[in-house]
């Protein structure tokens, strides 16, 4: 193991509730791979001043995670199109102070509706209307998808969501079904309030074919583990976060790692969760 020191490039992630994800799956890269780099996740008392904190330490990258994928926006010097097209930021580049902010989630709910084989014609119930919920609805929508409701108990977010992509608008799931049923809100996320709760009922999940959760950790939350004793086809966030760090990974390094120390890190980030 690379031991700490003075010339060591520093990466870190911001996120409310961080998790060791992005630790492990980053740091396992950087040992692979021999490089005298380092990653930290952190949770920030005030975003401002840490964003102001990559710039002035010279932080070489930054993952973005709840709440933080759209306050951010007002606090970096460039908007890549990956991130302008949803006004989203999951990444954030420092270039000798230069700040660009990209967004790698919509690649990875791309590839996630791709390689599962998703059907376009399906309707789809989609719960949540923040920064995350913006990259999926994106990704659904350009995948073809046109029956899908949006669910959200802010009315404004979630209706100017709706619109945005011609999708409509629900504030409550209720006795709604759908096809897929996707989660883009903390609800089954560890450490919070709601980490034992399921954002759709155990009917929808009994009614729908795919049964998605972007939340991470755990990467079996109630919603996923329900799916999975139903006989669905899930999704999780654990596959969302491998594929989204991954190319966080890129964009910091610029080296691609082969498909097997993909696969290796995928493996190291899973044991720790």
């Amino acid at each position: 193991m690379t031991l700490l020191n003075k010339d060591m490039t520093l990466c870190i992630s911001l996120s409310a509730r961080p998790s060791n994800n992005g630790t492990r799956f980053h740091n396992h890269l950087y040992e692979a791979l021999g490089l005298n780099w380092i990653y930290k996740a952190f949770a920030p008392t005030d975003l401002a001043q840490a964003i102001a904190g990559v710039r002035g330490l010279g932080i070489r990258g930054c993952a973005i995670s709840m709440p933080y994928k759209e306050d951010v926006i007002a606090l970096v010097d460039r908007m890549d199109a990956s991130a302008t097209a949803i006004d989203s930021v999951n990444t954030i580049v420092n270039d000798d102070g230069v700040l660009t902010a990209y967004n790698t989630d919509y690649s990875a709910i791309a590839q996630l509706i791709e390689r599962n084989g998703l059907d376009p014609a399906s309707s789809v119930l989609l719960r949540g209307s923040g920064g995350m919920a913006k990259a999926t609805a994106a990704a659904f929508r350009d995948a073809g998808f046109g029956r899908v409701t949006i669910v959200a108990r802010n009315e404004a977010a979630g209706r100017a969501l709706a619109d945005l992509y011609g999708f409509s608008w629900l504030p409550d799931a209720g006795h709604a079904n759908a096809d897929v049923l996707v989660n883009v809100t903390p609800i089954g996320m560890a450490g919070g309030a709601e980490e034992s709760a399921m954002s759709f009922s155990v009917e929808a999940v009994e009614a729908a074919s795919v049964v998605f959760d972007v939340v991470a950790l755990p990467a079996e939350t109630p919603l996923i583990m329900a799916g999975r004793a139903a006989g669905r086809t899930v999704i999780t966030g654990a596959e969302v976060a491998t594929l989204q760090a991954l190319e966080q990974f890129v964009l910091y390094t610029g080296i691609r790692p082969s498909v097997e120390q993909v696969r290796a890190a995928e493996a190291f980030m899973r044991a720790g969760s």
